[in-house]
């Protein structure tokens, strides 16, 4: 039954309107500086984007439609009984309610979600497809509709959705809704490496032993060398609890890596490489050592250096 609806899935997205990418979101760097009244935690990070991730497809249909495919679509579950916990659908629903009270239409539509990236993994997720699906819903519907309406329908959908809806070099504060583009920020030649086991974000900020820790400093002009005296403040909670980040991290440095840590809350860890043809064999070595985990070469957004 899955595997029919896979098929079927996959030859509506050959013939879909448009497509979206929904990259996966790295934090070079997250620093946990304070704690909200109201429990969120206060951060301070330095994210890019990859230029791999999921991929999303969107066309016109006579009633709403959402299918799966993808290596890690089956931990999603069956995306007929999906209904309204999927962030697309939920992404899909809000914007359709803004745009109607905005007197705007916004018709019927199937929506094909291709997941390549791993399930609760710290590297955008749920939010990255949410994101893409409004940006891709927006040029569909050929929506009218600001960047803060947007910012704030995707804020209501996740504190990662906001500067995900970006997809660019980011200084990210706050909860994640204090964004600063980050110019300079070169283009990072990456392995991403998962060794495919769920993290718990609640779980990690339930460890941390400390929330009151430094805020990142002002940035220097080697970015390597900068990044090198910044942190993941999740890094230890996450380790605590999935061993397998030690493992994952010495074998991503042990292939050459100027600097291996770990994404969001985990489980993926990231190297930075000096080439992408390093990062690619790198990737390459990995996937041959350990078939299933998941390594993947990626190369980020920003300037070229």
């Amino acid at each position: 039954m899955f595997a029919d609806m896979i098929l079927e899935a996959e030859g509506f997205a050959e013939q879909a309107e448009l497509f979206e990418l929904a990259p996966a979101k790295i934090n070079l760097a997250l620093h946990v500086v304070g704690r909200r009244d109201d429990g969120y935690h206060l951060l301070e990070s330095i994210v890019t984007f990859a230029d791999r991730g999921d991929r999303l497809a969107f066309s016109a249909a006579e009633t709403d439609r959402f299918t799966l495919s993808g290596r890690f679509s089956p931990l999603l579950g069956d995306a007929e009984a999906a209904d309204g916990n999927n962030l697309v659908l939920k992404a899909r629903d809000r914007l359709r309610q803004l745009l109607r009270n905005k007197g705007q239409a916004a018709p019927p539509v199937a929506i094909h979600l291709e997941k390549n990236l791993p399930v609760a993994a710290g590297i955008g997720g749920g939010s990255a497809d949410a994101a893409a699906a409004l940006r891709g819903l927006v040029r569909l519907w050929g929506a009218e509709v600001s960047e803060n309406e947007l910012g704030e329908l995707g804020l209501s959908l996740g504190a990662d959705v906001p500067m995900c809806i970006r997809g660019e070099a980011l200084m990210a504060k706050g909860i994640g809704e204090e964004l600063t583009a980050l110019s300079s920020l070169p283009s990072l030649s990456l392995v991403l490496g998962n060794p495919l086991i769920g993290v718990s974000t609640p779980d990690i900020f339930r460890r941390l032993s400390n929330r009151e820790n430094p805020p990142i400093v002002e940035q220097g002009d080697n970015w390597l060398a900068y990044l090198k005296t910044l942190r993941n403040d999740l890094e230890p909670p996450a380790r605590s609890l999935v061993r397998e980040i030690d493992e994952i991290s010495n074998l991503i440095g042990a292939e050459g890596a100027s600097l291996v840590r770990m994404s969001g809350s985990g489980a993926t860890c990231f190297g930075i490489f000096s080439s992408k043809a390093q990062a690619e064999t790198a990737a390459a070595n990995l996937s041959s050592r350990r078939p299933d985990w998941y390594f993947q070469a990626v190369q980020t957004v920003g300037a070229k250096i």
